[in-house]
């Protein structure tokens, strides 16, 4: 069942691997539904804190909370609540027989512990049909193998496979990323019009795409971050505490010329 109203809460958290510390003092509060972008440079923590709210990373100190309950490196707590889009996917470049219906359907059934798929019922095969509709996905694409499908119709299914048990809360990493120039177009509408119900959590390298949907900005770079709207954050005095000379305005928009790579 949803709760009525998605919320975060992070307190003075920090979190790295092993004696590593990528994240500390981290404190922040966020409540659905709405857009947040992550940003921040390469290295910058952005999906180390995305782990640490999916309870992949315990932290090192502070807590996290979903919908009031803690997290704290228990993914148990996170799955019934939470829908992910993982920067990398196991099977998007393997020829595994494996069609988006199939992938999304085989998902929900794991999510409700259902298994094999010949125990779904009509109810899970509406719920699968739902969430591809729900992403833009063509019917005819529904039934292709996977990875035969474009980059951005791979992101469509990835998305529909987080939403397909109907969570309120969405964290996506670097959804944009390796997509053709009009592909990121389209996929920004899609994520925006997700985030008018979800609590939807982005990370990105660039944040005009999504601007136009943005609630809140997450400015993160290590021990350091500023949180706030999109005016107060994207100020190019700000932006360039993290980014340096790499922060350019064009007319009315700070750009950030940032190269991708895995943070």
């Amino acid at each position: 069942m949803r709760d009525p109203v998605a919320n975060i809460s992070i307190r003075n958290l920090s979190v790295g691997y092993g004696s590593e510390v990528v994240i500390s003092g981290l404190n922040l509060s966020v409540k659905g539904p709405g857009l947040v972008q992550i940003i921040g440079p390469n290295g910058a923590g952005k999906t180390t804190l995305i782990k640490a709210i999916l309870g992949i990373l315990k932290p090192l100190k502070g807590e996290i909370r979903i919908n009031g309950r803690r997290v704290d490196g228990n993914p148990s707590v996170v799955g019934p609540i939470v829908g992910y889009v993982p920067q990398t996917f196991p099977l998007e470049n393997d020829r595994y027989p494996l069609t988006p219906w199939e992938l999304t359907l085989n998902y929900l059934l794991l999510h409700e512990r259902k298994w094999p798929r010949l125990l779904a019922s009509n109810r899970d095969k509406e719920r699968v049909a739902r969430a591809l509709r729900a992403v833009g996905l063509p019917m005819e694409k529904w039934y292709e193998r996977f990875w035969e499908l474009s980059r951005g119709e791979k992101q469509r299914v990835l998305i529909a496979r987080a939403i397909v048990h109907e969570p309120n809360i969405l964290l996506m990493d670097e959804p944009l990323s390796s997509v053709d120039p009009l592909g990121r177009v389209e996929l920004a509408k899609l994520i925006g019009n997700l985030s008018k119900g979800t609590l939807t959590i982005v990370s990105s390298h660039d944040p005009v795409l999504l601007l136009p949907y943005t609630k809140t900005i997450l400015l993160l770079n290590r021990g350091y971050y500023i949180y706030g709207k999109p005016g107060e954050v994207l100020k190019v005095s700000v932006l360039k505490e993290v980014y340096g000379e790499a922060v350019l305005r064009l007319g009315d928009h700070v750009h950030i010329c940032d190269s991708h790579l895995r943070s």
